[in-house]
């Protein structure tokens, strides 16, 4: 773990001890299972934004994209009577292409990730609304499907299966981003496109690969919502969710210049958000101060992360100025050349 990530880890701590002393129903065994689930539904899809900004670009579609697909996801097992063993893969599809044409869109066209993204956002909300005639997609009365709730609403020995599938989920991410060539190409690109470019990387496939795994998540994290709320009513569903996803990799110390940021880091942002919006719960604030709550959560993570990488740039200026005068030969040493003319 890094600098960051153990500070983040003491705060999430500190605040814990602070809401445990204010109101002890935080620490009620219902209470932490509700926020683990929480974490793990968010977690997920924080982890898939995460990707998109370490190459510097913004996912700013995730939000209207667990609605389409959780719809589309409901309207398959319980409309169509699709098998779930069929229709989860074929979620799981479509977030990956989704994914892959707004890669496409930005490396190939060289359009700017915002304006894309913030185009799926209007587009697939749209869609949402469209394909349910603005209606509520749910389950029918007795519908079951008792297999699928134990992997996505169920519990192991108390522990929600949405936080166990984002542990499974973050291992396998962190060794993807932190212990392979891909990964350690994804830092390169966001810290520099146009060096990793002359580097030899290419630089396009890797963008589009993190749209991709970003869509990829995204998909699974709306099955996961879907069969939580087991309701969706697609114009309020998922609805800042994108900002939820943004905050958290801020918070985990992901820089939105790129090239920074780590799995760890992320995971610690999303169960230090989810802690916070508790406290806001266990102390009877009005929930519509949340997104409040969100936008000053935010705020301070860039706030941070600019201090930051002020204080670096600042500690390598005075490295370099060090280096530089220990190889100045003195000017008592220098020898004297005769004139010649």
């Amino acid at each position: 773990m890094i600098k960051k990530d153990l500070g983040l880890l003491l705060l999430i701590v500190v605040v814990g001890v602070v809401v445990a002393i204010i109101n002890p129903r935080f620490l009620l065994p219902i209470n932490l299972a509700n926020t683990a689930n929480l974490i793990g539904l968010f977690g997920i899809l924080s982890m898939g934004q995460a990707f998109v900004i370490i190459t510097g670009g913004i996912e700013l579609s995730v939000g209207s994209l667990v609605a389409l697909l959780g719809v589309l996801f409901v309207d398959f097992i319980a409309v169509q009577y699709m098998p779930w063993t069929l229709a989860l893969p074929l979620i799981l599809l479509l977030g990956a292409v989704m994914g892959a044409v707004h890669g496409w869109l930005i490396t190939r066209l060289n359009l700017q990730p915002f304006v894309v993204t913030l185009c799926g956002l209007l587009i697939y909300r749209g869609a949402a609304r469209f394909y349910t005639a603005d209606g509520t997609a749910g389950f029918a009365f007795g519908q079951n499907f008792p297999e699928l709730e134990f992997l996505t609403a169920g519990r192991f020995y108390g522990i929600p299966s949405t936080f166990i599938a984002m542990v499974v989920i973050a291992v396998a991410m962190w060794l993807v981003l932190h212990r392979s060539v891909f990964g350690r190409y994804l830092y390169a690109v966001g810290k520099n496109e146009e060096a990793a470019r002359y580097s030899g990387i290419r630089t396009d496939r890797l963008v589009m690969t993190a749209y991709v795994i970003c869509g990829l998540l995204t998909a699974l994290s709306a099955i996961y919502f879907a069969m939580y709320t087991r309701s969706i009513s697609p114009a309020s569903h998922g609805q800042f969710y994108e900002l939820y996803a943004i905050a958290a990799a801020v918070l985990g110390g992901f820089s939105l210049r790129g090239g920074e940021g780590s799995i760890v880091g992320v995971v610690l942002g999303t169960v230090l958000l989810q802690e916070l919006q508790n406290l806001v719960n266990l102390l009877g604030i009005p929930s519509s101060l949340n997104f409040a709550v969100m936008g000053g959560v935010i705020l301070m993570g860039v706030l941070i992360d600019q201090q930051w990488h002020s204080i670096r740039a600042k500690r390598r200026l005075v490295s370099a100025a060090r280096q530089t005068e220990s190889r100045l030969p003195n000017e008592g040493s220098l020898p004297v050349v005769a004139n010649r003319d």
